[in-house]
């Protein structure tokens, strides 16, 4: 068993940070390449040479073959170590560098030679190519060891062939110049090697920072956590490069918003359409947990930057919590009328009881009677002209607190709704976010009055919130109807500038319109058109239907 620690055992085979693995592999690549333009440009180096030294011996052959007082030494001397062609051939020799210069006769015998014991023997090679008027370029073996060599015929001022002239460059002297040659190119390729090692270093520095210097494994491990984060919690997430585009939507995101893949690499505007979610998105609006209305969702959401220079938004579905705010609103008001009715039942208990001890037995039957008849036509009221449950309960309640509030609540008398509606929890949300407002409009004004009108016209759904207020000044007619405006104090448990957003956007999305004037008596009259609200006469609501159509969540 190994007793060196865990955390000092030596670790085999690549490093695991990224900078370090990127390093390497860029430094072998770059040797790798160093090594091999070395190894092709060494290749053909040496038959370079070889060719450059054969055509060297060629030119020198061939200069000497022009010397017209060699040709005539041939035809007309002898062989001889101090003849005139060995001293020219010597001459030549000396001049070029050559190793040799060799002058031969047609039947092969030497006239010059570096060895001028070795004139008038036969030549080692075979001279016959040359003497057939070609020229010749090799590399071959002869008495001085291995050379390039070039042979050309020898030709007297006839033009006939009376020898041949060999001319042979020292092969040492070739591998010589290749060796020489060898040193600089290894000081070329080490210096490309030393640059590319140091643009290798630069670009795996900068690899580092921008992995902040995690392992390739863990990057690997980032990536999976996240993409299983972000589809994973049911919150949206909006991601935004530094050109404002999307670059990714989470599930959720694709839920809350409407939208689909396609929005990827698209600007808010192109993807959302204008209005204050796309604002937010894009960074137009600043702020913490920004409300803003999407379809019937109400969406809370907050934006932060990134170093890159774009952004991370992630939203929030806040439209349950909304309506559970109106709802504990409306609570209160029930709470606070149901108060204020039990103090005013104290009272008229207290009455009837006088009434009883004076034996005034006839004025309490009328009296009960009176309180009794109210009652029931209020209620009466309201269902008689408004034949959909969940619509006349809400207006029933509302009179209740209107009572409360010191205000008149009258359904007019040109009320008549059928029960025929196909969304009713939607008209529900537009009457009661335009009677809320209506009440808070009037409430402390003397004669506060606010008129409720709903009617059908075929199968289109029309409503009308007439109160006796201040009214809306007209430059303010479209701003009570955007995102977030609001003259009023918000609430402790949730905001404002809402209600009036999504009534226009229910409105607008079944095709209707909701609009604010001035009423016939002063004050506001807010009046919402909603185009296909009801079924045809004599067919079931489709309430269930009409929630799956819309995304509401039963």
């Amino acid at each position: 068993m190994s007793t060196t620690p865990p955390g000092r055992r030596l670790r085999l085979g690549l490093p695991r940070r990224a900078f370090s693995q990127v390093l390497l592999m860029q430094l072998a690549i770059a040797a790798g390449v160093a090594v091999l333009a070395t190894g092709l440009f060494l290749a053909p180096l040496g038959d370079q040479l070889d060719d450059q030294a054969m055509r060297r011996a060629l030119a020198i052959a061939q200069t000497t073959a022009q010397q017209p007082q060699i040709a005539a030494g041939v035809r007309e001397t002898e062989p001889s170590p101090d003849g005139p062609v060995q001293r020219e051939a010597e001459r030549i020799r000396e001049a070029t560098g050559a190793e040799y210069v060799v002058v031969l006769d047609v039947r092969g015998v030497r006239w010059s030679h570096t060895d001028p014991r070795r004139i008038g023997g036969l030549v080692s090679t075979d001279p016959g190519e040359a003497l057939a008027g070609h020229d010749v370029m090799e590399i071959d073996d002869g008495t001085l060891g291995r050379s390039a060599r070039g042979k050309v015929p020898l030709r007297d001022g006839d033009g006939e062939i009376v020898g041949a002239v060999s001319v042979g460059i020292a092969y040492d002297s070739v591998r010589a110049r290749l060796i020489h040659a060898i040193p600089g190119l290894f000081a070329y390729a080490g210096g490309a090697l030393a640059v590319g090692a140091l643009a290798a270093w630069l670009i795996s520095r900068r690899v580092q920072r921008q992995t902040r210097d995690l392992a390739f494994s863990d990057i690997a491990a980032l990536l999976a956590e996240r993409e299983a984060m972000l589809h994973g919690i049911r919150e949206g997430v909006v991601a935004l490069d530094a050109d404002g585009r999307v670059r990714l939507l989470n599930d959720e995101a694709q839920r809350l918003l409407g939208v689909g893949e396609e929005a990827v690499g698209r600007s808010p505007e192109e993807a959302l359409g204008t209005g204050r979610t796309a604002d937010v998105l894009a960074g137009r609006v600043a702020g913490t947990d920004l409300l803003t209305v999407r379809g019937r969702r109400v969406l809370v959401a907050n934006r932060m930057p990134t170093d890159d220079g774009g952004a991370v938004a992630t939203l929030r579905d806040r439209t349950e919590l909304d309506r559970l705010g109106r709802e504990l609103d409306s609570t209160r008001g029930l709470i606070d009328a149901l108060r204020a009715q039990d103090h005013e039942h104290a009272n008229r208990m207290h009455t009837l009881l006088g009434l009883l001890e004076l034996e005034m037995y006839d004025d309490a039957v009328e009296f009960v009677g009176e309180v009794v008849g109210d009652h029931r036509a209020t209620s009466e009221q309201v269902t008689e002209k408004i034949r959909d449950p969940l619509l006349a309960a809400l207006l029933v309640g509302k009179a209740t607190v209107a009572a409360e509030r010191q205000v008149a609540l009258w359904i007019t008398d040109g009320t008549r709704l059928p029960d025929r509606l196909i969304d009713p929890r939607g008209l529900v949300t537009v009457v009661g976010n335009l009677v809320d407002n209506a009440l808070d409009a009037v409430a402390g004004t003397p004669r506060a009055r606010v008129e409720v009108e709903l009617r059908a016209e075929g199968r289109t759904a029309v409503l009308v919130v007439r109160d006796t207020g201040p009214g809306v000044p007209p430059e303010q007619r479209e701003l009570v109807f955007t995102e977030g405006w609001s003259t009023k104090e918000p609430p402790a448990h949730r905001e404002r500038g809402i209600g009036l957003s999504l009534v226009r956007t229910l409105a607008e999305r079944q095709g209707g319109s909701a609009r604010v004037g001035e009423a016939s008596g002063g004050g506001a009259e807010f009046t919402v058109v909603l185009p296909e609200a009801l079924t045809e006469p004599g067919a079931e609501p489709a309430l269930t239907g009409a929630r799956e159509a819309t995304g509401e969540e039963a």
